[in-house]
């Protein structure tokens, strides 16, 4: 028996519209949440058309010519704006009759190539039991028939299982919505062996240490330890009647200290020339299905938008200092860098709110046009919600007894609220010291 997908009914509109609008063929992404029950498919995105494209909507004629890359790219920028508990969970493709033909075999070789890609860039690892299917969905433009399959991308060879595509309005109308605060405290040893500090590099490694802590740490939903298998709180049945709630649990993440006794560990000595300190605390969001969810799901989506969120604002810094001040830069000057915000934005009939980032001297408008290429989804100025509680700092420093100058990058994000600029509670700080040499390169 195949899966079922439980879509959002303007859903069905919009891929509708996309077939009068792009011809032969249109490409985009599902995004959704998985269950083991069943699955939710609650936005369908357009792949952003090239500059060559943008003003006749049309696209190559033949699938051969599908952009993979651009699509794997659109796939990356996606799932940065998308909270705990969503990912991509599939492809779509709106193709004329001519084209129906090769229109699968185009959606296998694209859920595969996207799971790949983004894989790469996750710091968590699925759980054994997790659902591995996506979706491919495919529509005939002439005639609207769907046809919807899954592929598990676990298995290279898996072959395509057909599924149900089932619409449902108000799909996420009254999903719960988590919230947490995580406690941030990350060293980071530079060798004194390394032949250059690459800074990203060395984040990345200290980021995947820490993400395996997140994983082991331990969740109390309002004050209490619950077992895996419980309901969330405001899902339990009253008078025969489930009553769902959006409310936001009260949620503490506990991360073990240190190792107890009973786990035996080598030590090694080595010499360090400095360190990376990451220091504070991250306020993150996840989302759940309101089909009686267990606590285990509701866990393990915010344990991945914590390592996720601090994952991606990373990502993002050294993808702007690589585009504004170039990737070999040598000759460090004292700079002031504001790393990106995070923001929330809500779509029409979901209680649920998309994410995205922000740098401090980005307007309004940019958030706007990036939500429009990357989401097709218009917003408004008042729609745009910053995230107003992150206290972070990062401290780089690298010890030479030759170079008695330093140089300080300092990197900080002040969290803005509706109302007003939270100095003092909403601090995301990066100093990064580096010895003045052309040994030593970091951005």
């Amino acid at each position: 028996m195949g899966r079922t997908y439980y879509v959002e009914e303007d859903i069905g509109q919009y891929l509708s519209d996309l077939s009068t609008k792009f011809k032969p063929y249109v490409t985009g992404l599902l995004i959704g949440q998985c269950s083991s029950q069943r699955d939710y498919i609650i936005r369908a995105v357009r792949t952003p058309p090239k500059e060559e494209q943008k003003e006749g909507n049309t696209s190559p004629s033949k699938l051969e010519s599908i952009d993979e890359e651009w699509i794997n790219a659109h796939a990356s920028q996606v799932s940065r704006m998308l909270p705990g508990g969503l990912l991509v969970l599939g492809v779509f493709i709106i193709a004329t009759p001519e084209l129906s033909k090769d229109s699968q075999n185009a959606l296998r070789k694209i859920i595969f190539s996207i799971e790949k890609s983004l894989t790469k860039r996750r710091l968590w690892k699925p759980a054994e039991e997790e659902v591995s299917d996506r979706a491919a969905l495919q529509v005939c433009s002439a005639t609207k028939k769907i046809v919807c399959r899954t592929y598990d991308v676990q298995d290279p060879k898996s072959s395509a299982k057909p599924a149900d595509w089932k619409y449902q309005s108000a799909l996420s109308a009254s999903w719960l919505s988590l919230d947490c605060t995580v406690n941030v405290n990350i060293h980071i040893p530079l060798l004194a062996t390394s032949p250059n500090h690459d800074l990203e590099k060395n984040i990345k490694n200290g980021l995947n240490r820490w993400s395996k802590q997140i994983e082991d740490s331990i969740f109390l939903i309002n004050g209490q330890i619950k077992d895996d298998t419980e309901l969330l709180e405001g899902q339990k049945k009253l008078r025969g009647n489930t009553q769902y709630s959006t409310q936001i649990s009260d949620i503490k993440v506990l991360t073990q200290l240190s190792q107890g006794s009973s786990h035996r560990s080598t030590a090694t000595v080595q010499v360090c020339s400095g360190s990376i300190n990451l220091k504070g605390a991250v306020k993150c969001r996840a989302y759940v299905h309101n089909n009686k969810p267990k606590v285990k799901e509701a866990v393990q989506a915010l344990k991945r938008d914590i390592i996720n969120t601090l994952n991606d604002r990373c990502e993002i810094l050294f993808e702007d200092l690589i585009i504004n001040e170039g990737p070999h830069k040598k000759n460090f000057e004292r700079v002031y860098h504001v790393l990106p915000q995070r923001l929330f934005v809500p779509f029409a009939g979901s209680s649920v709110m998309l994410s995205d980032y922000k740098f401090g001297d980005e307007a309004a408008g940019e958030i706007q046009e990036r939500f429009v290429e990357m989401l097709d989804q218009s917003v408004q100025d008042e729609d745009i919600h910053v995230k107003a509680s992150v206290i972070t700092e990062m401290l780089t420093n690298i010890i030479g007894p030759f170079f008695p100058i330093w140089n300080v990058v300092c990197l900080r994000l002040v969290s803005l609220s509706s109302l007003n600029i939270l100095l003092h509670k909403s601090n995301y700080i990066l100093y990064v010291f580096l010895k003045n040499d052309k040994g030593f390169c970091s951005f």
